[in-house]
């Protein structure tokens, strides 16, 4: 009779309390199923298929970083290519050495001059490059080199002193340039070899001083070869004294990493 009622006095067994004996044994916490339990719950971890997107978003963030540069690069190197071919169909004309244009620039061609004008051009270039190829001759005779056909400027003269000035226009890029050089002739020659490149020479003048007067130029000439600009004189210089060279000359203000060249910048989307 004790047994029996021991065994009538247990409290009845609910499916709930099945469900808590349940859950202690998968090892959750035991709180009964509900919002308050799915949030109490063990999180998942990161998928496979989240890492995937994470890689194409980088990846698709890199590309579109490297196309922003290519588009950059294409931009710019078309700017500077429409650059050029502006300032080479504009083919702007040479200024003068008093900052005007010059007259052949500003005349049509075969405007004021004379009849018989080219002709007499073409003789006196012919005469020229007949002195040319006779004094090619003389040094080759000699078996030496002339001095504009080498390397290195000859040691004949010897510069003291450079008095330079130039004028830049910047409406057409072109500059006007004037140069006086003194000289020190330490052996008798009559060649005056310098540096010229690119460079239109209006006049040339030598002299000794204001009063022994000037010496006579019997012509100039370009050796582009050496990049070479030599002036032949009617007569020697000679040794131990000092002479004044003077030259006047325009040219461009060129758009490439030579001589005297410009360059622009981008500021506020304006090219300057």
């Amino acid at each position: 009779m004790a047994l029996e009622e021991k065994r009538e006095k247990r409290p009845p067994v609910t499916p709930m309390m099945i469900e808590e004996e349940a859950a202690l044994r998968n090892g959750s916490r035991g709180l009964p199923p509900g919002p308050w339990a799915e949030a109490a719950g063990p999180r998942p971890r990161t998928t496979e298929r989240h890492i995937a997107v994470h890689k194409r978003l980088v990846l698709g963030f890199a590309v579109s970083i490297l196309a922003l540069l290519a588009v950059t690069m294409i931009a710019v190197l078309l700017s500077v290519r429409f650059e050029e071919c502006g300032a080479a169909a504009d083919g702007p004309p040479r200024a003068g050495g008093n900052g005007s244009l010059s007259e052949a620039a500003r005349q049509p061609p075969g405007a004021g001059q004379p009849p018989g004008g080219p002709e007499e051009e073409a003789r006196g270039g012919e005469a020229a490059e007949e002195e040319e190829e006779e004094e090619e001759e003389e040094w080759q005779r000699r078996r030496e080199l002339p001095p504009w056909a080498r390397p290195r400027l000859p040691r004949h003269l010897r510069p003291l002193h450079y008095n330079l000035m130039l004028s830049a226009f910047m409406e057409n890029f072109t500059f006007s340039g004037e140069v006086n050089v003194q000289l020190e002739v330490r052996n008798a020659s009559r060649y005056i070899v310098l540096h010229a490149h690119r460079m239109h020479i209006e006049a040339v003048r030598v002299a000794e001083d204001k009063l022994a007067g000037g010496v006579q130029v019997a012509r100039t000439f370009f050796y582009p070869q050496t990049q070479m600009f030599v002036v032949v004189l009617n007569r020697s210089l000679e040794v131990q004294k000092s002479y004044n060279l003077k030259i006047i000359y325009n040219a461009l203000i060129e758009n490439e990493l030579l001589g005297f060249f410009r360059s622009s910048y981008v500021l506020h989307g304006e090219r300057r």
